[in-house]
């Protein structure tokens, strides 16, 4: 309902409010807006106008028969965007958090752990604040988006490769880069090399709108097999040598860059079974670089 002036109330009000302004910003069209939403086009025209009185601002230019975003607005898709996924990421950790037997729930890729994860799951088990961890494989990028919508508490994350905005972090292990190659490649008996050696090769493209004209890689999984076939080669982090195909060969890349493994988690959160987690993942993590380091 409105309130007084003609404007609306709580904090529900705002965010169904906003809601509507966003699909109404991503059509650009308020019949189809109305349209996605499942409402007539009267009432979702009043909310807007309702929306803009409250901020007082327009959000809208519909000097035009195709309306457009006024500055107001682009920055009110951006930020309600953001907050609705927020309120849509409180919900599903609250109800993860309400359960009668909670648990974590833990997002990488596959090979994404650095062969750190089966450690930090050990040591944590030991610790009195643990709960049970669900991990999750998930595909390349979907990790990130999963910890910000809520459907994961925790992940596995790469600098500079994901966007850590909106996350607090746990630096667990930097690594250098290697160029992963078939054995009967060119640069296969190097001992190093740079990234000027590697121009003119074909790397995979990580996602639909990289550049170049190497294969899309769907999943980690398919990249190993790509380059034994001979259709690509891969700039990864340094671990995948522990568990590279026979075929293929790891050579170490002198000026590539460094990759941090980092373990994430919302800003927000207070949960105690989870600072266990972080705690307790900093130090496997330690613990294993010792034991490399004296034994390498």
């Amino acid at each position: 309902m409105d309130g007084p002036n003609g404007t609306y109330g709580g904090s529900a009000d705002i965010a169904e409010y906003i809601r509507k302004f966003v699909v109404v910003a991503e059509e650009l069209h308020f019949g189809r807006a109305a349209e996605r939403l499942g409402m007539a086009q009267p009432p979702l025209s009043r909310a807007v106008q309702r929306l803009e009185r409250r901020l007082g601002v327009e959000l809208f230019d519909r000097r035009n028969r195709q309306i457009e975003l006024t500055p107001a607005g682009e920055v009110l898709l951006a930020e309600g965007r953001k907050a609705l996924t927020s309120l849509q990421a409180a919900k599903l950790r609250a109800k993860r958090a309400g359960r009668v037997e909670p648990r974590l729930v833990l997002v990488m890729k596959p090979g994404g752990d650095a062969d750190l994860l089966d450690a930090i799951l050990t040591r944590y088990a030991e610790h009195p604040d643990a709960v049970e961890v669900e991990v999750m494989i998930c595909g390349i990028g979907e990790q990130e988006v999963m910890l910000r919508e809520g459907e994961a508490d925790v992940a596995l994350l790469r600098r500079p490769y994901d966007d850590l905005a909106g996350f607090a972090t746990e630096e667990l292990l930097t690594e250098r880069e290697v160029a992963v190659v078939r054995r009967d490649h060119r640069l296969a008996t190097r001992t190093s090399v740079t990234m000027a050696d590697l121009a003119g090769e074909t790397f995979p493209r990580w996602t639909p709108d990289s550049e170049g004209p190497g294969p899309l890689i769907r999943d980690t999984g398919q990249v190993t097999q790509l380059i034994a076939l001979g259709k690509t080669i891969a700039v990864l982090p340094e671990s995948v040598k522990a568990h590279l195909r026979r075929d293929l060969v790891a050579v170490p890349i002198l000026d590539g860059q460094l990759t941090t493994l980092l373990i994430a988690w919302s800003e927000e959160s207070r949960s105690r079974p989870l600072a266990a987690l972080i705690r307790t993942a900093a130090e496997a993590a330690g613990q294993t670089s010792a034991t490399v380091e004296a034994t390498g």
